[in-house]
């Protein structure tokens, strides 16, 4: 895998990071949602778990987002390090 393609590969596993944030930050929308909908209803079950599950995924979306600051890091120095402006110039 030349540079330019190791470049593409990080681009796409960012991009897909940002997928994976947008998914937690949905989950815990409608987990919120349930608990909302749960006020009117007051099953006990529900008003024990939800308060885990939302700080369970809340937990997850943190360490998503935490692990794709430090992969950008990662991917800009490899573009740095290795002047792949001056490469994808070449490439047109």
């Amino acid at each position: 895998m030349d540079k330019l393609e190791k470049l593409e590969m990080m681009d796409k596993i960012l991009r897909e990071f940002d997928d994976l944030k947008n998914s937690q930050t949905s989950v815990l929308k409608k987990i919120s949602k349930i608990e909302a909908d749960n006020i009117n209803l007051g099953v006990s079950l529900l008003e024990k778990k939800l308060p885990d599950m939302w700080s369970n995924v809340d937990s997850n979306l943190a360490l998503v987002t935490s692990l794709e600051e430090e992969f950008q890091e990662l991917r800009d120095k490899f573009y740095t390090d290795n002047n792949i402006k001056a490469l994808q110039d070449e490439a047109g």
